[in-house]
């Protein structure tokens, strides 16, 4: 599982200038000093989505609930802020339950008074999850400061960079979705013959 590292595990950016240094991938050695900068991407993507897993543990805690469920909510909350409230298929993909645990969850967060399940749609047999009253003043006064700081941190960046950003963040999702359809469909590929 490399991305550029020597077989030692670590970068091979020695020489003149470092990673950083002048030259580049047209130097000898910028090719090495590139997927170093590639592994530094993958490892602070994977520290991100580390972090915000213990957040989301950490919410769950907070809640009484169990972590799963806080995931769910978490799903539920944030669709609702995105204006595009899930059904319980949808959520079911999200947090990758099948149908029959996705409903024996929502049936517990509804018990707890976390969600209501509603009738928005002209097709009556259409379900659509919502936040309770009650849950999302306690989730905003949870992920404030979460929020804040981000939404400190992004400002540093150029409405150009934040772009660039999307768009390779896109990248990287359609990817993971294509992989999970296609390679990894039936749980991954067919391992190697002992």
């Amino acid at each position: 599982m490399t991305n550029g590292r020597g077989a030692d595990g670590h970068g091979t950016a020695d020489g003149p200038g470092g990673a950083d240094g002048p030259g580049g991938a047209d130097r000898p050695g910028g090719a090495d000093r590139e997927a170093v900068r590639v592994d530094h991407v993958m490892d602070g993507l994977r520290a991100f989505g580390a972090n915000y897993t213990e957040f989301t543990r950490r919410f769950a805690a907070w809640l009484g609930l169990h972590s799963t469920d806080a995931a769910a909510l978490v799903e539920i909350l944030y669709a609702e802020d995105q204006g595009a409230p899930l059904s319980p298929a949808r959520l079911s993909e999200r947090v990758s339950l099948s149908s029959g645990a996705t409903a024996i969850l929502l049936k517990r967060l509804e018990q707890a008074g976390h969600i209501v399940r509603t009738r928005e749609s002209t097709d009556r047999r259409v379900v659509t999850l919502r936040s309770s009253p009650g849950i999302r003043p306690r989730a905003m006064a949870f992920f404030g400061p979460y929020s804040e700081r981000m939404a400190e941190a992004m400002a540093a960046y150029s409405p150009q960079e934040i772009q660039r950003f999307e768009q390779f963040l896109g990248t990287l999702r359609s990817t993971m979705d294509a992989l999970l359809a296609n390679e990894y469909e039936n749980g991954g590929p067919t391992p190697p013959a002992p």
